[in-house]
């Protein structure tokens, strides 16, 4: 039987509640969503897209911590504020992922932790196959 992992990644900001940063289950990583927090806690100045380019920036460290990265993601799921901002994040979520395109919903909330503007979570793989 697989064993729960918590993974806590040391350049990803603080979780700003009881959870770990990802969970790894056998040879699938689960992260929590990040909002656009710098690694010290501070929220990020700019708009949709500054803030979608931070969030990337922290599941970058999560994944790296967890032994797995975006070209290892299977899904993704946004949150966004407002989908009317849904072209500008999906242009900043090509220039992350490149030619993998890993499924993904896209989800418009009411609101999101600290009243940032979006929020993403993954699924990724840990196995190179």
């Amino acid at each position: 039987m697989s064993k729960l992992e918590p993974i806590l990644a040391a350049g990803a900001p603080a979780a700003i509640g009881p959870y770990s940063h990802a969970v790894k289950l056998g040879g699938l990583l689960f992260t929590s969503g990040q909002i656009p927090l710098l690694p010290d806690g501070t929220l990020i100045e700019g708009g949709i897209v500054e803030q979608a380019q931070q969030v990337f920036r922290n599941l970058e460290a999560v994944l790296a911590a967890g032994g797995s990265s975006l070209q290892q993601v299977v899904k993704a799921t946004v949150f966004l504020k407002d989908m009317n901002q849904f072209a500008a994040v999906n242009e900043v979520y090509a220039s992350f992922f490149g030619d993998h395109k890993p499924a993904r919903s896209a989800v418009e909330v009411a609101r999101l932790p600290k009243d940032v503007l979006v929020e993403i979570e993954l699924i990724a793989s840990t196995s190179v196959e």
